[in-house]
């Protein structure tokens, strides 16, 4: 240490600085605060991320909501428009909980921006069910057991319904390719298979 810098001096010095970077923090995180305000608000703070307008056509209604345009179409089923049984789990399209159909196709809605969903026609778990009465696949997975923690059964049910859609008929081989991209911790597959193939087998209301 300098013989003319003191104990009391270096002290002094180096608590200015702590406090002096504690400011900036607190600045930075001022800043950050405001910016997630102006977004929630419409995009009004100044160098934060705008929202936009859109319109989703979602279980045969239009839906108008404002999201970033970063908003994945699983983050604005499960957000603004609380269809929350659309599950997110992996969030890179590895697991397929999230899967709604889109124009009747089965996709990873965590894949998808919102933003990028245009006029095509959304359909989720919520949407199946008729008029009060459970699809025959959403039937089929509580008669046969189809499930456990339930977590991939959401997006389990949307593949093995668009299955059905395509395929009246299906073997089990037609229902394994069709879940195969579906994570199941629980193990319940041979279940699932059931359920599917039973499913194809009832009465069409």
């Amino acid at each position: 240490m300098p013989r003319d810098l003191s104990r009391r001096s270096f002290l002094r010095g180096s608590a200015l600085t702590t406090a002096g970077a504690s400011m900036v923090s607190a600045a930075e995180a001022a800043m950050t605060m405001a910016q997630a305000q102006g977004v929630e608000g419409g995009g009004g703070g100044n160098g934060g991320v705008h929202s936009v307008r859109i319109t989703l056509s979602v279980n045969g209604a239009p839906r108008t909501l404002r999201v970033e345009p970063r908003t994945t179409l699983a983050e604005a089923l499960r957000g603004p428009m609380g269809l929350t049984g659309t599950k997110i789990a992996c969030n890179r399209g590895a697991c397929s909980a999230c899967t709604v159909w889109l124009d009747g196709l089965p996709i990873c809605s965590c894949m998808m921006l919102a933003v990028d969903v245009g006029e095509r026609s959304v359909t989720t778990i919520e949407g199946l069910a008729q008029n009060g009465t459970l699809h025959p696949v959403q039937q089929a997975f509580i008669d046969h057991d189809a499930l456990q923690c339930g977590f991939c059964t959401p997006g389990m049910i949307m593949s093995c319904a668009a299955l059905l859609e395509r395929n009246a008929d299906p073997s089990a081989d037609d229902v394994r390719t069709a879940i195969s991209g579906h994570f199941c911790r629980c193990g319940t597959y041979p279940h699932v298979i059931a359920a599917t193939l039973a499913a194809a087998k009832m009465p069409k209301g």
